[in-house]
């Protein structure tokens, strides 16, 4: 670049060159030099969330520490730019940068105090923008407004959205009876409704835990500066700072009664990111039960067929594979990478501060979406639509000697289990052998060995 694209900006360091039209300043442009590690930037989420920080302070600012009226408004009116989106190219630092976020909270200071300088309005970074505040409580503060936000806003929605489907889809197969899997083998027989009743009771367990967790998010350490005692910031600051963000936000949010505790440690986070790994585990569990369901279609199980999204091979003509179970386990594999990520860095708060923020916050929000999306996908894409295979279903149930289980309590579990045996050998219906093998009579059998009795629990009885 020429002389004339740059600026000349100055910190406390000194003098930086920085692009002629850039919005941040010398701090930034510092980080930029200095972190060139991935590529990967801040999710634009927890910028957004940053910039309602520096909203909900310069109100809180502009009543209990003495920031002019005209300061407090226009930093209000740069910070809701970046809250709606705008100037998104002007935050390009690396995630991996210093640990207590100092870049990116530096960052938006410079952005907010740029955008005030054009409403004519000379505005300070530090001095204003960060006024009563301190990058080690802005950063943790910004994570869990930014998660609470996400999941409120998005997952919330997708997976009630998701447990609707499946419960919808349960209703519609009710009286479709298959036969039941334990450790891949043939077990006794279920209804497909039981199957799916059982998917959503599973995610109704990550559904109930998220509210708990949240509540405990929206307390916010905010208010206690460099390490929690406070420093610089009014004694009533913290306080007025959560109504400010509360009216801002939509969302109820209150100050830590011990702000050290969010400051030094990431334990909160770290909770609520195992209640998503949580939520992974199951939808990757659904995801590979619909996979071998669909296997096949002819040499798999074939019970079930997902919808033909696009063609599955680039060799083999006509081939369809299952795209969405894939695509939506390769999401809940980078949620358990991501837990074990937040895992190692909310060990690392040495004393009064952790100072691996910016990765967990990444990682953070960066499971949030997945876990959304993959929610949606799940329901919209695999399970609402998917068609039964009655046939592959009935030949299985007719051929599976478990059921043999069901004559137990009338001639007991080794006549029963010589029955299954020779059933295996000859490949034979169970039915056909236990006829062969005992007095009981092909009425009786018939009614012991339902399958859609079996369904429905009990002790089967010999009269």
């Amino acid at each position: 670049m020429t002389e004339q694209q740059f600026r000349t900006e100055q910190d406390s360091m000194g003098e930086v060159k920085v692009p002629e039209k850039a919005l941040y300043g010398a701090q930034t442009q510092r980080a930029l030099d200095n972190f060139a590690i991935s590529g990967l930037v801040m999710p634009g989420r927890l910028i957004r969330a940053i910039a309602m920080v520096k909203h909900a302070a310069a109100s809180a600012n502009e009543r209990v520490s003495g920031l002019e009226r005209s300061k407090a408004k226009a930093i209000r009116a740069a910070a809701k730019q970046i809250i709606d989106g705008e100037h998104e190219q002007h935050f390009p630092i690396d995630i991996f940068q210093t640990g207590s976020g100092t870049s990116s909270n530096m960052n938006v200071n410079e952005v907010i105090a740029h955008l005030c300088q054009q409403q004519g309005v000379d505005v300070h970074p530090n001095d204003d923008v960060n006024q009563s505040q301190s990058s080690n409580d802005v950063i943790p503060t910004a994570i869990q407004v930014a998660s609470v936000l996400a999941i409120e806003e998005h997952l919330h929605g997708s997976l009630k959205h998701l447990i609707s489907t499946v419960q919808d889809k349960a209703t519609s197969l009710r009286d479709v009876v298959k036969t039941g899997r334990t450790h891949l083998m043939d077990a006794m027989p279920m209804t497909l409704a039981q199957e799916l009743d059982c998917w959503a009771g599973q995610l109704e367990h990550s559904a109930g835990q998220l509210p708990l967790l949240l509540q405990r998010s929206k307390v916010l350490p905010q208010g206690g500066t460099a390490i929690g005692t406070g420093i610089n910031a009014p004694a009533d600051f913290a306080e007025q700072f959560a109504r400010q963000l509360s009216s801002l936000t939509e969302h109820e949010f209150t100050a830590s009664a011990n702000p050290f505790t969010g400051i030094a440690g990431q334990e909160l986070n770290l909770q609520l990111h195992g209640q998503l790994n949580t939520l992974g585990t199951t939808l990757l569990k659904i995801s590979n039960d619909l996979r071998w369901m669909n296997s096949g279609p002819l040499a798999g199980l074939g019970e079930i067929q997902l919808a033909a999204l696009q063609p599955g091979s680039s060799i083999m003509p006509g081939k369809v594979n299952p795209v969405i179970p894939e695509a939506v386990a390769m999401a809940a594999a980078q949620v358990n990478g991501n837990h074990t990520t937040i895992t190692t860095a909310a060990q690392q708060g040495n004393f009064q501060l952790n100072v691996m923020l910016p990765v967990i916050g990444y990682n953070l929000l960066q499971s949030i979406e997945l876990l959304s999306n993959s929610c949606r996908a799940l329901a919209d894409r695999a399970i609402k639509d998917f068609e039964v295979n009655q046939q592959r279903l009935d030949e299985a149930l007719a051929k599976n000697p478990i059921l043999v289980t069901a004559l137990n309590p009338v001639i007991g579990y080794s006549k029963a289990a010589e029955i299954a045996k020779q059933a295996y050998k000859d490949g034979r219906a169970i039915i056909d052998v236990a006829d062969e093998m005992t007095d009981l009579g092909r009425d009786k059998l018939n009614r012991l060995l339902d399958p859609k009795q079996l369904t429905e629990g009990g002790v089967t009885q010999g009269d």
